[in-house]
């Protein structure tokens, strides 16, 4: 079907038998109004008609019409064209249409059913103006000039015009073919409110609106949007809906128990407009979402339970349930309660759940244990010893640990300290049941104590005593010899720095001779000459062995000389005399000389 220089076309073709109906219209369809067109065929009678006028064409050898493909209303696409190149078709279509029928029946929707619309106005466009925008003998004069281009404004939104050029000169005049062109729409213009909101659960709502009017263009799609109340200015959601032919949406994503402002947005291809005012609705409560479970501070025998609320109520808190090993023991609207009469350490499972009026929800189950406390007795360690310097610890496992066994941490004293010092000398965590200490002293008692521990704190044992081997002693001190006459000492030491044992006898040695073995820490000498020059040196002995100190040297006090002494006298001079003299025979002391000079021929001078 084609209209094009007044006459309306009717090409039918079926099989190999073509038909054509024409019916002369000239411009009596651009009058402004709305003009029908019926194209019928019945049995071997084609004909068209539009208003009043009427062609018809009777061709015998028509087949019937079957029709089993896609039906294009005013144009066909480029691909599909060039299939039919016999029909020499015009370009598509550029007007409005509507109550398209085919046979009997309801007039189909081209909004809905079209899978395609190339900029038409399917639900009508006409305008007081239009009827002069299609009369050849009406057109306006638009530019008069020499330049090639022209720009036109003021003219209205979403409409056809016609243009052609005339080029002129004195020798007459050529004109142009007319070329169609369509303005663009306009950004709608009042935007009505939704008419209608109505919640269809907590998150989702249906809105209905009615349809803009006076919008010139297509409506492309429909926006709904939802703001929360006293909120920011920002929406929460939105929906766009590009079937235009239905007034009602679903707008979904929001929250339960809320407070929303819904606007409505038409959109075409010039823009969008928001209505400027809101139609608000509160959607209703939905069950909690986001529980969470229950959280405790614990003691050995009772759980201090508490929770928050749900990170999302969807509405008013009605009730908190707690279960504890699957059975409830909380009913109420409180975040806290305690459990009570539990044995130590001990696992539960615990689960909470919050209820509004719409339903409830479970949180995750979550397994919390009673404190720990120390366990309840540990045995005195197992001791073994090696050698002198090495003891071997073996010990149990506490029969009730009342928790999780964290560490073990063994403890030493010695009789050094009178055992009232100790030292850790084990603190681990691999929670093995033996240790190898090192590095001790020979000869020594040791107590050996342990203790276990869990979170809850430390339990320590009875302490077991030990003796390292002996051995010869180390650190043998030098002896102090102190003369306080000249013929004897008074010699006196201490005990080894490293006994290694028990001191069985002390020997002092003097000039290399043992002069003294036995248990005291002194020894008087006598009878010494004067002046002497002696050496000393102490012995300590264990019953593995003995080791020598230091050696010492030492003198007697001085005595008065004994013996005479010599004096030789030679003159030199009238005024010098040359002295020499021999030492006595016993100087017993460091010696020093006087000279004394006396007589008539002595001067100081």
């Amino acid at each position: 079907i084609e209209l094009k220089s007044g006459i309306l076309n009717i090409f039918l073709k079926t099989g190999i038998v073509f038909t054509q109906v024409d019916l002369w219209i000239g411009l009596s369809y651009c009058d402004g109004k709305w003009n029908e067109v019926t194209v019928n065929k019945e049995g071997s009678v084609v004909s068209a008609s539009m208003n009043e006028l009427r062609e018809q064409m009777l061709e015998p050898h028509v087949q019937q019409l079957k029709v089993n493909s896609p039906v294009y209303v005013g144009g066909i696409p480029p691909e599909i064209q060039k299939f039919y190149k016999e029909l020499s078709l015009e370009p598509g279509f550029g007007g409005c249409m509507k109550d398209v029928k085919f046979t009997r029946g309801a007039v189909v929707n081209l909004a809905s059913v079209s899978s395609s619309a190339v900029r038409v106005n399917l639900d009508g466009c006409l305008s007081t103006d239009s009827a002069v925008n299609c009369r050849g003998n009406d057109s306006i004069l638009v530019y008069r000039g020499k330049e090639q281009s022209v720009y036109e404004s003021g003219l209205q939104p979403f409409t056809e015009y016609l243009y052609r050029v005339v080029a002129s000169n004195e020798g007459g005049s050529v004109s142009s073919a007319w070329t169609r062109v369509r303005t663009r729409e306009s950004i709608p213009q009042n935007v009505p409110t939704p008419s209608r909101v109505h919640s269809i659960n907590g998150y989702s709502i249906e809105v209905t609106w009615d349809k803009p009017a006076g919008v010139i263009g297509v409506i492309e799609k429909y926006i709904l949007k939802a703001y929360e109340e006293d909120g920011p200015n920002v929406p929460i959601t939105s929906a766009e809906l590009t079937d235009t032919s239905m007034l009602t949406g679903i707008l979904t994503g929001l929250h339960p128990f809320t407070n929303y402002a819904v606007t409505l947005t038409a959109c075409t291809l010039a823009g969008c407009t928001e209505s400027l005012h809101a139609l608000n609705i509160s959607t209703p409560q939905e069950a909690p979402e986001d529980v969470q479970p229950p959280t405790a501070i614990s003691f050995p025998t009772f759980l201090l339970m508490s929770w928050s609320p749900p990170k999302t109520p969807n509405g008013i808190i009605t009730q908190y349930t707690l279960y504890m090993n699957g059975v409830p023991t909380y009913f109420g609207n409180g975040t806290k309660y305690v459990v009570t009469d539990l044995a130590v350490f001990t696992p539960h499972q615990f689960l909470l759940t919050a209820c509004t009026l719409a339903g409830c929800t479970n949180s995750s189950q979550v397994t919390l244990f009673t404190a720990q406390l120390p366990p309840s007795h540990v045995d005195a360690p197992v001791l073994t010893v090696l050698d002198s310097r090495t003891i071997y610890v073996q010990w149990k496992e506490p029969v009730e640990v009342n928790g999780i066994l964290d560490r073990y941490i063994i403890y030493i004293a010695n009789n050094e300290h009178n055992f009232t010092k100790w030292n850790v000398i084990y603190n681990s965590t691999e929670l093995f049941q033996d240790f190898t200490i090192q590095q001790l002293f020979p000869g020594t008692e040791y107590l050996i104590k342990l203790a276990a521990c869990t979170g809850g704190g430390c339990s320590i044992s009875e302490a077991s005593t030990a003796v390292t081997d002996e051995s010869t002693p180390e650190g043998v001190p030098a002896p102090k010899a102190q003369s306080y006459s000249s013929d004897s000492f008074n010699i006196s030491w201490t005990k080894p720095e490293y006994p290694n044992g028990i001191i069985t006898s002390y020997g002092l040695y003097m000039d290399g001779v043992l002069m003294q073995n036995s248990s005291q820490l002194s020894c008087y000498a006598y009878e010494l000459a004067p002046w002497s020059l002696h050496s000393f040196r102490v012995q300590a002995c264990t019953a593995k062995g003995c080791a020598l100190g230091p050696l010492v040297e030492a003198r007697t006090m001085e005595a008065s000389p004994e013996g005479t002494v010599d004096v030789f006298a030679t003159v030199d001079e009238s005024g010098e005399v040359q002295l020499k003299w021999l030492a006595p025979n016993k100087p017993n002391g460091k010696l020093t000389y006087t000279v004394l000079v006396t007589g008539l021929f002595y001067s100081d001078q």
